[in-house]
């Protein structure tokens, strides 16, 4: 049975249930200018943004103007309260992400597209035991523009092409799982197909951005499961 040729996995609300900790910290780091972002506007608006997305329209409805140097500066005070929340166990694993990771390394090249910070990123990796799983990783320092921008996917693609020359390694051949709408865009952009997972946005909502089908958890997924969810021929 195929095997997806390369597996794109994103990082927060796919492999870890860290959303809601990205929410708080960005709203700590805004430190109490602006109007109030709740739950919900930060799952209609920003979820699925790097920090330079999400800072830019949080900064704008408190009335400044995100230069450079004010991300910059956001960006780093956000860093740290999430490592220090990190570091206290609040960033858990999804059911299922760790085991099918470790299957479709085995199976093939594996890559993550992630619009988080790579200092978010590497240490819950290595302390899930999976972060010599990812052949390549591209985080928010690797692209210039965020999710939906399909940059981050065209660029693992074409690097895991590069590395894997033997593989076959096109965007119809890969296999993405997501759990946004902008996600989900990045991904489809890029020619691949998505599986969505239901962690933080309903199912109808993942289906009309346009993923390929949408499950509820990850757990008991295998990469064959993948390609046919995903419709690979």
């Amino acid at each position: 049975m195929r095997v997806p040729a390369a597996t794109l996995f994103d990082f927060d609300g796919v492999i870890v249930d860290s959303e809601r900790l990205h929410h708080e910290t960005l709203v700590e780091a805004m430190a109490g200018q602006g109007p109030a972002t709740p739950w919900e506007f930060y799952r209609e608006h920003l979820m699925g943004l790097d920090d330079r997305g999400a800072f830019a329209v949080l900064l704008r409805r408190a009335g400044f103007e995100p230069t450079p140097d004010e991300l910059r500066r956001r960006i780093a005070d956000k860093a740290e309260l999430f490592a220090r929340h990190a570091a206290a166990g609040r960033v858990p694993e999804f059911p299922g992400a760790v085991e099918l990771i470790r299957a479709c390394a085995a199976a093939g090249p594996v890559g993550l597209c992630s619009g988080a910070l790579r200092s978010d990123v590497d240490p819950v990796l290595a302390a899930l035991g999976v972060a010599t799983c990812f052949s390549e990783k591209v985080t928010a320092e690797d692209v210039a523009v965020s999710k939906p921008d399909s940059a981050c996917y065209r660029l693992c693609v074409e690097r895991l092409a590069a590395r894997f020359p033997q593989c076959g390694i096109a965007p119809a051949a890969c296999v993405a799982i997501e759990d946004t709408t902008d996600g989900i865009a990045a991904a489809r952009g890029a020619g691949i197909p998505v599986v969505a997972v239901a962690t933080n946005l309903p199912a109808d909502v993942l289906l009309r951005a346009g993923a390929a089908v949408v499950v509820a958890s990850l757990a008991g997924l295998t990469p064959e499961r993948l390609a046919e969810l995903a419709g690979l021929r």
